[in-house]
């Protein structure tokens, strides 16, 4: 068996904690690991590390890849040039799996975002849908509806058993409050987990079928050599879903029910759902003081946040956005987030600070052709060597001591002391001492944006 985990998503209705350069399933939302990570995991209690194929996209490549070379030796990281739906990505890793193992073998799809604390359960599940797959079936997992839930798809089965199973009647989309509740009422419907199961032959056979579009396109893709999906090929797919690709069209899809606990925490509500609460039900993260709040959830990620008489709702302070709104309308927030990415407003897009594998570093100030940081080096970290084609930068350091490379050349400076680095010099900031490193970064450019490094070295393989 091998696994493809979805890691692509932006994340948009947790916003304003999960942002599009850092989406949800890299945080760590309740735990030391992040979602992705807890994911990994998950999997290799089914198999081995090495048959765990992520997919995410090219502003989330490196991330990813640090995040799982922390559980793993250089895991299968396969990045998307350019956002296509979960279609494409789907076929493609099924390609790969094809041209470098064997399209008998069975794939489990699943999405990096998902919180399953009983893996048992989960394990088990996942060895009775392979059944179903190994005899030709494209295996959904379907979760038993709990409440009326208008955030999900649903899945309706027909009468029609089959072992561990039913037949899937159709494929509904998110349903309003009073479907929902017919849905319930119902007792044939299911939640779409969003996880799959399948032979690759299978799939690949009904992409053809269903598809035929995304699959003539496969063959411009050669996964023998390289695992680079280069993107003047993958532009070329349609950009649409693995359900209205595939699953809505054909006639082999059946549905094993997921006996295991599950939430895909793709909301502020989901996320006070699995959350531990007061004896007022209210749930209260970093730095909160409440009165007479009830049923609420309180989220500080840098400041004091005071509260007072509120009920159902939901509070999320960030260092530059805050949110606030009924508990039920928390799906909604993805709505705020699509009108800043409409806006070119940045709030959408990065936090004012970025955690990387080195340290952190925190926007000071920005304004048209300048962009101010704070930066941290932790003990024994380094920058990549890296160039610029846009912009120069300007170094000055606070505390600690730094060791750059310019050029060839070694500099060691001490508080007060700076350095400059002109455009398209070669450049590396490192901290081989016990002390943090803090400096300022003054930035001058007509580009100043992360995607402007060309790295040449990285010890965090994000080269």
């Amino acid at each position: 068996m091998y696994g493809l985990i979805l890691a692509g998503g932006s994340g948009s209705r947790l916003w304003p904690l999960s942002r599009e350069l850092y989406p949800k399933q890299l945080l760590n939302i309740q735990n030391t690991e992040s979602l992705l990570q807890e994911t990994f995991e998950r999997l290799m209690g089914i198999m081995p590390a090495q048959n765990i194929i992520s997919m995410t996209g090219v502003k989330h490549y490196s991330n990813v890849r640090y995040q799982l070379s922390k559980i793993t030796n250089n895991p299968v990281v396969l990045s998307e040039p350019i956002s296509k739906n979960t279609a494409p990505a789907i076929a493609l890793a099924a390609e790969y799996i094809s041209q470098n193992y064997d399209a008998e073998d069975v794939l489990l799809v699943v999405p990096s975002d998902h919180m399953i604390k009983n893996v048992k359960a989960f394990a088990q599940t996942v060895s009775e849908g392979e059944k179903n797959a190994k005899q030709g079936y494209i295996v959904t997992f379907g979760i038993q509806p709990s409440y009326p839930e208008t955030g999900y798809g649903y899945i309706n089965v027909t009468n029609n058993k089959i072992e561990n199973g039913f037949i899937v009647d159709k494929f509904v989309e998110k349903p309003n409050y009073e479907l929902a509740e017919q849905y319930i009422a119902d007792g044939n419907y299911y939640w779409n987990s969003g996880i799959f199961m399948f032979k690759v032959s299978i799939l690949l056979n009904e992409i053809k079928q269903c598809s035929p579009d995304i699959y003539k396109l496969l063959d411009n893709f050669n996964f023998k050599n390289s695992a680079e999906i280069p993107y003047i090929e993958f532009d070329k797919m349609p950009n649409i879903s693995i359900d209205y690709a595939v699953m809505e069209k054909s006639d082999k899809i059946a549905l094993v029910k997921l006996e295991s606990d599950w939430n895909d925490l793709g909301s502020w509500k989901s996320i006070y759902d699995v959350s531990k609460k007061d004896k007022d039900g209210n749930v209260k993260i970093g730095h909160v003081l409440d009165e007479g709040s009830k049923n609420s959830l309180i989220y500080s990620s840098s400041k004091l946040v005071a509260t007072i008489g509120l009920e159902d709702t939901v509070i999320v302070e960030t260092e530059d956005a805050i949110l606030a709104c009924k508990s039920d309308k928390s799906q909604d927030v993805k709505k705020i987030f699509e009108t800043l990415k409409k806006q070119n407003d940045n709030t959408h897009l990065v936090h004012k600070t970025v955690y990387r594998p080195w340290g952190y570093y925190t926007v000071l100030a920005e304004g048209k052709g300048f962009l101010t940081k704070m930066i941290q080096v932790n003990p024994g970290q380094k920058l990549s060597v890296q160039s610029h084609n846009h912009r120069s930068e300007h170094w000055v350091v606070l505390e600690g001591m730094a060791k750059v490379i310019l050029e060839g050349k070694e500099h060691i400076l001490s508080p007060g002391h700076s350095i400059d680095i002109d455009v398209k010099e070669i450049h590396s900031l490192q901290n081989p001492y016990e002390d943090t490193l803090k400096i300022i970064e003054v930035q001058k450019g007509d580009l100043l944006i992360e995607e402007d490094i060309i790295r040449y070295e990285d010890m965090y393989g994000r080269v």
